[in-house]
């Protein structure tokens, strides 16, 4: 396994902001990467947004001339956005800040003072529901002894859990080296509006990357019940499912990767099964969702027990209000990673 040691890099970072109908939110995001010191560009993408999200981030400059605008005339996605991104980028150190979510001062720096033996770092990020930040500070505790992922450990790490909250590990934002992207032809995989990062994440473990993972550094994301990332869609989750099956197909695989990816494929096919027999209710009716789900045999489990805590959560409403609740982790504890050596 190959990694670069660069203890002597120098503070050189370009953030990467994908940014479609983001009005309200791209000038908090564009300010909290031009705060941290050791960035050098910033980068938004504007995705053919419908709004004034392009001058939003203009606004958001500091003079300083390190915010760079891009615009797309087509709404591409945003694997697309970050590729045109990274085709102009010029720092060493790449990283990923969505539209909506921001960085806490230092959160760059606390994240970099950890040791240099990585292709790929991230901290577990602060997760805020609505717009409450208070407390968030609270939750960033430095980077600490850094954990390592392997790719089965990554992938297993991106399989839901019934009646938990989302943890996936491709929800990450590491920073990365652009030279090892470069050397192993790594980019987002434009055929995917979901599960991009995971994608690229997974690419990058099977091209041998040294992941590392440390404690939160202040990287502070906005849950919200319309993001896109919550939103299954038919055709995302079957692009999702083609890509781990192309990833089945390559030799050199150790058995337990294949094991988790396998395992990623069948939990991601049971959810397509799911959203084909609601298609099929909404266009044809229950006769033809019945039909259909006839031939997903081994996906009725996870659809009685999604349809199951659907109608309960109509029946219980949560008691937690939109934009209200205490900010959480998301990994926080637990075994899904490896201490560093």
């Amino acid at each position: 396994m190959r990694s670069v040691q660069a203890q002597s890099d120098g503070a050189d970072v370009c953030v990467i902001i994908a940014a479609r109908n983001a009005e309200a939110t791209i000038a908090h995001a564009v300010v909290s990467a031009l705060r941290q010191p050791e960035v050098t560009e910033v980068i938004v993408v504007d995705d053919a947004s419908a709004d004034r999200t392009s001058a939003a981030a203009e606004a958001a400059g500091d003079g300083s001339g390190r915010l760079k605008l891009l615009r797309l005339t087509r709404n591409a996605g945003p694997a697309a956005a970050r590729n045109a991104a990274l085709a102009v980028a010029t720092a060493r150190l790449v990283c990923i800040l969505d539209a909506d979510d921001y960085f806490l001062d230092g959160r760059l720096g606390r994240l970099l003072s950890a040791p240099r033996s990585w292709d790929l770092i991230a901290d577990d990020i602060v997760l805020v529901r609505g717009n409450a930040a208070s407390a968030v500070a609270g939750l960033v505790t430095g980077p600490g002894q850094p954990q390592l992922l392997s790719l089965e450990a990554f992938v297993a790490g991106n399989i839901g859990r019934p009646r938990e909250h989302r943890r996936e590990l491709g929800f990450l934002k590491p920073i990365m080296r652009r030279s090892f992207l470069q050397r192993h032809g790594l980019r987002y995989d434009e055929r995917l509006r979901l599960g991009e990062d995971y994608a690229l994440y997974v690419e990058a473990l099977a091209a041998g990357a040294v992941f590392a993972v440390t404690a939160p550094c202040g990287y502070v994301a906005i849950e919200r019940a319309d993001s896109l990332s919550a939103q299954h869609r038919t055709d995302d989750l079957a692009a999702i499912v083609a890509f781990d099956e192309a990833m089945l197909s390559r030799a050199g695989l150790v058995p337990a990767s294949r094991r988790a990816l396998r395992a990623h494929r069948d939990a991601t096919l049971r959810k397509w099964q799911h959203r084909r027999v609601l298609d099929r209710r909404r266009s044809h009716g229950y006769a033809a969702a019945l039909r259909e789900l006839l031939h997903a045999p081994r996906a009725w489990r996870h659809i009685l027990s999604e349809t199951l805590n659907a109608k309960l959560a109509r029946l219980v409403p949560s008691r937690v209000p939109d934009g209200e609740g205490a900010p959480r982790l998301l990994l926080g504890p637990g075994a899904l990673l490896r201490p560093a050596r």
